[in-house]
């Protein structure tokens, strides 16, 4: 992204949530204390499926991996918002903006692709129990996860080196961290091909998943329906319980920030969303 005089961009101011300097500690305070719970409660979650041998199991091996990518995508931000409020320094380089945006999305279409291979796993598990081991070997686990990196790894780079042909004037970003969408509502350039790639990006790689999720969901109601015992039924369920609250959590604040953002006009309420 270069500026309208043509001279090379050297660094972004990010505004944040509230420049009240008397909110900065109680911002730090509930920020770090979330950002410690993340992170403590998934290496939990991959120290307990490595030490127990009940949990060597595809399931707890998507799950061991998504609560990876939750720590890497949680550190792509909080820890560099956190270390800004501490030193009361707003700017972020220009490499680092872009790097930053980078792992972002490598982490959120992570989560995004591990949610549907989860998904996928439990419809194997309830619909096809017969073939469940057979299909799901450790071979074909490994597989799925390297995939989901794959694509993570190769549309993530293009969508942040995209913004590196924006020129623009404004440097001042309204959020705690490099959002794209922000940073493209910068540019004094056309941005009409970055919006048409954002938003075929978010249709394939964010509505492709989900629409795996969805019809997976609807097969295993289906068999679950099919199930003649209560007691069946309820332990075909409870099998996609935690799934499915992470799926709902996932897409439901996912949808809420979406619905916000686009709602209002005030950027410092974007960001608090």
């Amino acid at each position: 992204m270069e500026p309208g005089n043509s001279t090379r961009v050297s660094e972004f101011l990010l505004q944040g949530f509230s420049e009240d300097p008397e909110l900065q500690p109680l911002i730090f305070g509930l920020f770090l204390s979330m950002y410690l719970v993340t992170v403590l409660g998934n290496l939990l979650i991959i120290l307990a499926t490595i030490s127990d041998s009940h949990l060597h199991t595809p399931m707890y091996f998507f799950l061991s991996n998504l609560s990876f990518v939750d720590i890497c995508f949680t550190s792509t931000t909080i820890p560099s918002m956190l270390v800004n409020i501490q030193t009361q320094r707003k700017t972020i380089s220009y490499t680092s903006c872009i790097t930053q945006m980078c792992f972002f999305f490598i982490f959120v279409e992570l989560d995004n692709f591990l949610l549907a291979v989860m998904a996928y796993d439990r419809f194997l598990a309830i619909c096809h129990p017969l073939y469940y081991m057979v299909i799901m070997n450790p071979w074909i686990c490994g597989l799925l996860v390297l995939v989901c990196w794959i694509l993570s790894a190769l549309h993530a780079p293009l969508q942040s080196l995209m913004v590196l042909q924006l020129s623009c004037r404004n440097l001042e970003i309204p959020h705690f961290f490099c959002e794209c969408n922000q940073v493209v509502q910068l540019a004094c350039s056309d941005t009409f091909f970055n919006d048409m790639v954002m938003y075929f990006a978010s249709v394939l790689l964010g509505g492709g998943p989900l629409a795996g999720i969805l019809y997976s969901y609807s097969k295993i109601v289906s068999s679950i329906r099919a199930i003649s015992s209560a007691q069946g039924r309820y332990k075909a369920f409870s099998t996609c319980a935690s799934h499915l609250s992470i799926v709902s959590l996932f897409y439901g604040t996912g949808l809420g920030v979406y619905i916000s953002s686009s709602a209002t006009c005030n950027s410092h309420s974007s960001a608090t969303a």
